[in-house]
C-alpha cells in the first residue's frame, strides 16, 4: 500500500504530476473540440435545409466522409497530411502542426458531422408554424432564427448532444498516438516505467 501511494504522490518519487497534467489535457482539448464541433455542425444542419442543391451535396458529402471514416484514420490524415499537403502544393514553409491541434481539428470534423445530424434532427422536429409565427410577427428570419427556433432546437437537439459529448471525451484518448499527453499517453509511461499497468490504468479509466 505504501509502495501505492508513492507512486501516485507529486514530486520526484511519482507519478502524481504527470497523471494530474494528463487530466488537465484531456479536459482541455475536449473543451475546445466542443465549441468548433457545435459551431460547425449548426452551418451544416443550416446547409442541408438550403435551396441551394450544391449546398446541400456539399454537407451530405462531407457528412457521409466523416461520419463513415475511422477516427484514428480521420486523426492521421490531418496529422501527417496537412504538412505532406503544404509541401507538395510547393509551399516553402517552417509551420508544423502540433499533436493539440491536430486533435482539436481532426475530432471537430468528426463531432461536426454528427452534431448536424442532431441539429437536422432537431430542425425537422420544429413545426412549420413556429416560422410562421415569426414572419406574423414582423421578425426577419435572423430574429426569428435568434428568438424563436433557437430556444427550442437547443431543448430538443441536448439529450443527442449530450451522448455526442461523451462520445467526444472518450475519444481525446486517441491523441495519444501521435504524442499529444493526455491521461492515456501519461498512464502509459508511467504503466511501463514502474511496472503496475493495472494500477495506471485504472487511475486512467
Amino acid at each position: 500500500m505504501e509502495q501505492t501511494f508513492t507512486l501516485l504522490s507529486f514530486g520526484p518519487d511519482g507519478w502524481g504530476d504527470e497523471i494530474a497534467f494528463g487530466v488537465l489535457v484531456t479536459i482541455g482539448l475536449a473543451f475546445a473540440t466542443l465549441p468548433l464541433g457545435l459551431i460547425a455542425g449548426f452551418f451544416l444542419s443550416l446547409a442541408k435545409q438550403s435551396d441551394e442543391k450544391i449546398l446541400r451535396m456539399a454537407s451530405e458529402v462531407y457528412t457521409t466522409i466523416f461520419r463513415g471514416l475511422p477516427e484514428l484514420l480521420t486523426l492521421f490524415l490531418v496529422y501527417y497530411g496537412l504538412q505532406i499537403g503544404i509541401r507538395q502544393l510547393g509551399i516553402e514553409t517552417t509551420f508544423e502542426i502540433n499533436s493539440f491541434l491536430a486533435g482539436m481539428i481532426a475530432l471537430g470534423v468528426v463531432f461536426s458531422a454528427f452534431c448536424s445530424e442532431v441539429f437536422l434532427s432537431a430542425f425537422r422536429a420544429i413545426p412549420a408554424g413556429q416560422y410562421e409565427a415569426g414572419s406574423a410577427l414582423g421578425l426577419n428570419r435572423f430574429q426569428t432564427m435568434f428568438n424563436i427556433i433557437l430556444p427550442q432546437l437547443i431543448r430538443i437537439a441536448l439529450p443527442g448532444l449530450g451522448n455526442l459529448w461523451m462520445i467526444l471525451l472518450k475519444e481525446t484518448a486517441l491523441v495519444s498516438v501521435i504524442g499529444l499527453p493526455d491521461i492515456l499517453r501519461q498512464a502509459g509511461i508511467a504503466a511501463r516505467v514502474s511496472k503496475e499497468a493495472f494500477l495506471f490504468y485504472g487511475i486512467a479509466c
